[in-house]
C-alpha cells in the first residue's frame, strides 16, 4: 500500500502512475479543492500532523510515502520526512523540474518573504503585483501595509474569505481565470512582480517571460530546501521506477530502458572517462520529456585518444531481444566539429531510404542521436566520434523487423521516449510506421497488411510481384495500421484477415488483442439473424467456443449469407480508419481460412 500526498499537478501525475498498476493506494489532499478521480485509489482529505500520519500508515500497512505536494509546502515535507524516519518507511519526493538560475536573466532572487520585502524597499518599488497566492498575504503584510499591492488569487469562496479576513480590498485582487500574466501586467501596470520558484509545471516560465516582455523586474522567492532522506524523482518514469524498486509487486510488470537510452548513458560515461572526470556506478541522463534518470554503468576503459563504456540493457519485463545485452559506446576526439556517429559491431547499417537516416550510415535513430548529442555537448564543445556497438547484434537482428526495413549487419538503436513499457503497443505501432515509410520510399504503391507470419506467407503467394517490404504485420493494431496508411496516402491497401480477428473487427474493435476484446457470440447471432440465417445456424453459433468453428459448423445454406455479412461489417469498420481529408485509396479485405485459402474478398 502506498500513501501519496498531493493536491498539485505532481499529485495528478502520481495518481496517473499509481492507477496504471491496478493496485490499491491512498491519495491525500489537505482540502477538497482538487477535483480528481482515482480509479484504483482512495482519495482522503484533511491535514495530518506527524502523529496522525504515522498512525494512518501503521493502520493501513503503508510501505511507501510519495510526497507530491507543492514545493512550498514546507510543513508537509518535514512531516513526511519525520514519519519516514520514525517508521522506517521510504519516502519519494516527486519534484518539479526547475530552470537553473543561470538560464534566467535579470531575476532578483530572495531567500524568503522578509528578504523580498527588504529588496523591494531598497529598490524603491511602490506598486507590486504578487503572484504568490492567497496564503502569502499574511507574510507580505509589512509590505502592503505601506505600499500598493495587487494579489492574484483563485476566484473561489475560500480564497476570497482569506483575503477579506486580512483586510484586502476587492479592487486589489486579480484572478487566475480572468487574465493571462501579460494581461494582468497591462491592466495594473506594476513596477515589479513577485512570484515563487514554482518550477516549469507551476507556470514559472510564463511569469518570467511576461515580466521580460513588460520590461519590469521579477523578484523570485526561492523554494525551501527539502529535508534529508527523500529519494527525489522528477517525473512519471522516475516515480514508477522508484515504486518498482521499493514496493515490489505493486506493478505486475517492470518497465525498462530503450537501447537509445542505454547508448546515451554509455556515451556520456565514455566521454567523462575520456575527459578524466569521475565516472560513478550510475550516469544521469535527460530523457525527451525533460525528466532525468540514472542508468547503471557496467564498466569503462580508457585508451589513447578514446574511451569506452558499457551499459547492460534492462528491458524490464518486456520480451525484448536485446534484454541483458551489452550496449557499448566508444567516444574519441575528432578533428571536425560536432558529433559524428559511426557503426560498431552488431549495429545495423541503413541500405534503404525512408527511415530518416543517411543510407550507408549506422542505424541509430533520430531520438537517440538527439539524446546523445545533447548529453555530450553539455560537457564538451569540441568534435567527437561516437561508435555504438552491440556484441551479438548481427544474430539478434534476425529476430527483429530490420531485414524488412533494409537494415543489415545488426540491430537498430531505437526509442522515442527512452523508456520501455512492458509489452509496449507504442513500440509495435512505431515499427509499423517505419516499415510503411520504407515501403513508400522504395516506391511501393500497394501495401498488403496481415496479422503475422502465417497469413503473410499465404499473401505473398497471392501477390508474388510485390517486394518483401510491401507486406506489413498489423498484429492486433488494425486501426493504427490503417490510419498510418491513410496518413501516408497509400494508393492501395489489401488486408488479409483470419476468422478469429474478423469476428472482433466486425463488431467494431480495431484493436483485436484478447486483453481488449473476446469473441461475442451474441453479436454473431445478431449478425447471422440480420443476414437471414436459419434458427439452426443461430443455435450452432450460440454453442461455439472458438471462432474457427464457424468454417465447418454452419449449415451450407447459411454459410455464404453469414460470411458475406461478416465481411461487409469488417469493410464498414475499416473504412472509418482508412481515410484522411482529401484522400480516398483503394481498400480490399481478404478473409482467409486456416489453410490460407481466400474464402471471400
Amino acid at each position: 500500500m502506498i500513501l501519496i500526498l498531493g493536491g498539485t499537478t505532481e499529485g495528478r501525475i502520481a495518481v496517473q502512475v499509481a492507477d496504471s498498476a491496478g493496485s490499491p493506494y491512498f491519495y491525500s489532499t489537505r482540502g477538497e479543492g482538487q477535483s480528481i478521480e482515482c480509479h484504483n485509489g482512495r482519495h482522503i482529505t484533511g491535514a495530518m500532523d506527524a502523529g496522525a500520519m504515522a498512525s494512518f500508515c501503521e493502520e493501513n500497512g503503508i510501505r511507501l510515502l510519495v510526497d507530491a505536494a507543492h514545493p512550498f509546502a514546507a510543513l508537509l515535507h518535514s512531516t513526511v520526512a519525520e514519519v519516514s524516519d520514525r517508521l522506517g518507511i521510504p519516502a519519494v519526493r516527486l519534484e518539479r523540474i526547475y530552470p537553473s538560475e543561470e538560464e534566467l536573466d535579470g531575476v532578483v532572487w530572495c531567500d524568503g518573504y522578509a528578504d523580498a520585502i527588504t529588496r523591494l524597499e531598497s529598490a524603491g518599488v511602490e506598486k507590486l503585483l504578487a503572484l504568490t497566492g492567497v496564503q502569502t498575504i499574511a507574510a507580505l503584510k509589512p509590505w502592503w501595509d505601506h505600499h500598493e499591492c495587487i494579489f492574484r488569487i483563485l476566484n473561489r469562496e475560500e480564497s476570497l474569505k482569506i483575503a477579506e479576513d486580512h483586510g484586502i480590498d476587492r479592487s486589489s485582487l486579480a484572478f487566475w481565470d480572468e487574465d493571462s500574466d501579460a494581461g494582468i501586467i497591462q491592466k495594473y501596470h506594476p513596477q515589479a512582480i513577485l512570484t515563487k520558484e514554482s518550477g516549469r509545471t507551476g507556470g514559472f516560465m510564463e511569469k518570467y517571460e511576461a515580466a521580460r516582455g513588460a520590461g519590469i523586474p521579477l523578484y523570485v522567492v526561492r523554494r525551501p530546501t527539502l529535508p534529508e532522506g527523500f529519494i527525489t524523482v522528477t517525473g512519471k518514469n522516475g516515480l514508477r521506477k522508484a515504486i518498482e524498486r521499493l514496493v515490489p509487486g505493486f506493478f505486475p510488470l517492470r518497465s525498462g530502458f530503450t537501447t537509445g537510452a542505454c547508448a546515451t548513458a554509455a556515451s556520456k560515461a565514455a566521454l567523462l572517462a575520456l575527459l578524466g572526470r569521475p565516472v560513478g556506478d550510475t550516469v544521469k541522463i535527460t530523457f525527451p520529456d525533460g525528466e532525468s534518470l540514472a542508468l547503471p554503468v557496467e564498466s569503462y576503459e580508457i585508451s589513447t585518444g578514446s574511451a569506452s563504456a558499457t551499459v547492460i540493457k534492462d528491458a524490464g519485463d518486456d520480451p525484448d531481444v536485446t534484454n541483458g545485452r551489452a550496449i557499448v559506446a566508444t567516444v574519441a576526439f575528432s578533428t571536425g566539429p560536432g558529433i559524428h556517429f559511426l557503426q560498431g559491431e552488431g549495429v545495423g547499417r541503413v541500405t534503404l531510404p525512408g527511415l530518416g537516416l543517411p543510407v550507408g550510415g549506422p542505424a541509430i535513430n533520430k531520438v537517440p542521436r538527439e539524446m546523445i548529442t545533447r548529453e555530450l555537448s553539455s560537457i564538451y564543445d569540441g568534435g567527437l566520434d561516437v561508435t555504438i556497438s552491440v556484441p551479438g547484434g548481427r544474430e539478434l537482428a534476425q529476430k527483429t523487423f530490420n531485414p524488412k526495413l533494409g537494415v543489415v549487419d545488426g540491430i537498430s538503436i531505437i526509442g522515442t521516449s527512452g523508456i520501455v513499457m512492458p509489452f509496449s503497443s507504442e513500440a509495435f505501432v512505431d515499427a509499423i510506421r517505419k516499415e510503411m515509410e520504407v515501403a513508400v520510399a522504395i516506391g511501393c504503391s500497394h501495401i498488403v497488411i496481415n496479422s503475422g507470419a502465417k497469413s503473410e506467407a499465404f499473401l505473398k503467394s497471392r501477390f508474388p510481384e510485390l517486394p518483401p517490404q510491401a507486406f506489413i504485420h498489423y498484429g492486433n493494431y488494425i486501426g493504427e495500421t490503417l490510419r498510418i496508411a491513410a496518413g501516408m496516402h497509400i494508393p492501395e491497401v489489401t488486408m488479409g484477415i483470419m476468422i478469429g480477428k474478423a469476428v472482433k473487427l466486425a463488431e467494431g474493435h480495431l484493436d483485436t488483442h484478447s486483453r481488449s476484446v473476446v469473441m461475442n457470440r451474441d453479436f454473431l447471432k445478431s449478425l447471422a439473424s440480420d443476414a437471414g440465417c436459419s434458427d439452426a445456424a443461430l443455435e450452432i453459433i450460440g454453442g461455439m467456443s472458438l471462432a474457427r468453428e464457424l468454417w465447418k459448423g454452419l449449415p451450407e445454406s447459411d454459410s455464404r449469407l453469414f460470411f458475406d455479412a461478416l465481411l461487409e461489417r469488417c469493410r464498414r469498420v475499416c473504412s472509418r480508419a482508412f481515410q484522411s481529408e482529401g484522400f480516398a485509396g483503394k481498400f480490399e479485405i481478404l478473409l482467409m481460412d486456416e489453410e490460407g485459402n481466400t474464402i471471400l474478398s
